[in-house]
């Protein structure tokens, strides 16, 4: 039974049961389920139950008396309801300002933003915060950070660029923008091409259920296939609707071939969701690549789709270095990553469908397409044609902020 199964059937079980059981039964039978559970149970028990392993532990303790001294009386004592010790921010309401006061020199952005995270570990914030007045364990800065929206995210590559000293500032603007976006209920995305995938029976990282000793045989070395090619995978991503769309390419990445993804997703997606009350649009971008801040071309190209869509097309990049800091990485892609895992992709069509069949607990959902346009590349755009473009840039940074207009 996959483990996602069996951890909802404790949690079910828990449910059903957890109002008829006092705090001492209801340790004993959290401990016998992480004991029937195996190799784990502790720490699976909790994630199903919010039962601390350290409460877990002490009923395993128990049953083990109790089966060595089975007629021993127990004592049948019980704390009271509300009894034993509070939480720390119970104790000392101030706390919770005084981390607040820690990380947010750090902060990717503020309590609503869709990129809300910290570079502090638990042990130097426990740290200052005992220096202060504050004595708190590790463990429970990171539950306080986690109540206050904050995540465990992965690290940004040290090497890929410089740090800009406007690189905190334009996180600022990005969130404020996005935030004031969704507000108004218009459309706000995220895009990015994924990694480019070798088509054919190569080898695919992960691993599958299959009958034991059968593994999928693949090919030994990963030389391209002229006759089937490469995959291009370009995303769009819904940060309000958690939803996407991928446009599966198969000549160039270029920025004829992005802003075709996008007006495909609004065809087949988002039109619907935005169609009566969408005044602008805004796209959330890295730095570099087909939608490079300083690509002429990607500029053109949003022209054309912000004469197809009528609407003004505003665009925010990322900083030089933070492309792994982009929402589509770990809302989308890592997904897709997942669910194809082990896998050979022997043609466009399983990829294609791989994609589209990707979900979440949370409610993902994703639409895939094959584009098997002609992108081809080297394609200048003169000053005189860039000069035509209706283009304004923004007063913080307009060479990563700005809005394309249409032409009227």
């Amino acid at each position: 039974m996959p483990n996602e199964e069996r951890i909802q059937q404790i949690k079910d079980r828990y449910q059903a049961l957890s109002p008829l059981l006092d705090e001492r039964a209801r340790r004993q039978w959290a401990a016998a389920e992480a004991k029937t559970y195996g190799w784990g149970g502790r720490l699976q028990v909790e994630k199903a139950t919010g039962i601390s392993r350290k409460t877990i532990s002490k009923g395993l303790k128990e049953l083990q008396k109790r089966r060595r001294h089975p007629n021993r009386i127990i004592s049948t004592r019980l704390r009271r309801k509300g009894a034993g010790r509070k939480r720390r921010e119970n104790r000392d309401p101030e706390i919770i300002d005084a981390l607040e006061r820690l990380v947010a020199p750090s902060t990717r952005g503020d309590p609503m933003s869709p990129l809300r995270w910290t570079c502090k570990s638990t042990y130097q914030l426990a740290d200052e915060l005992t220096r202060q007045g504050y004595p708190v364990k590790p463990r429970t800065v990171a539950r306080l950070l986690k109540d206050a929206g904050y995540s465990l995210q992965g690290n940004r590559k040290a090497k890929e660029g410089s740090k800009n000293p406007h690189r905190d500032a334009q996180f600022e603007y990005i969130n404020a923008a996005s935030l004031r976006f969704m507000r108004e209920g218009q459309p706000v995305i995220s895009v990015d091409t994924k990694k480019k995938e070798l088509v054919g029976d190569f080898k695919n990282g992960g691993r599958e259920w299959r009958p034991k000793g059968e593994p999928e045989e693949v090919r030994v070395h990963d030389f391209l296939d002229k006759k089937l090619g490469k995959a291009i995978p370009f995303g769009v991503y819904d940060v309000t609707k958690n939803e996407g769309w991928v446009s599966v390419g198969i000549d160039h990445d270029t920025a004829r071939f992005a802003a075709e993804a996008i007006w495909r997703w609004w065809k087949k997606m988002g039109r619907g969701h935005y169609r009566k009350r969408a005044e602008k649009i805004l796209i959330m971008a890295d730095g570099g690549g087909s939608n490079g801040s300083r690509s002429r071309l990607w500029k053109a190209s949003l022209q054309d789709l912000a004469n197809r869509l009528g609407i003004p097309v505003h665009v925010c990049h990322f900083p030089p270095g933070t492309s792994k800091w982009n929402k589509i990485e770990h809302r989308m892609f890592c997904h897709i990553t997942a669910n194809w895992r082990g896998r050979p992709l022997v043609s466009h069509e399983v990829i294609v469908n791989l994609i589209a069949n990707t979900t979440t607990r949370t409610g993902l959902r994703i639409r895939a397409e094959l584009d098997a346009n002609k992108y081809p590349i080297g394609i200048e755009v003169s000053d005189e044609e860039f000069d035509s473009l209706n283009l304004h840039g923004k007063k913080f940074h307009s060479d990563w902020n700005y809005c394309l207009l249409p032409d009227t």
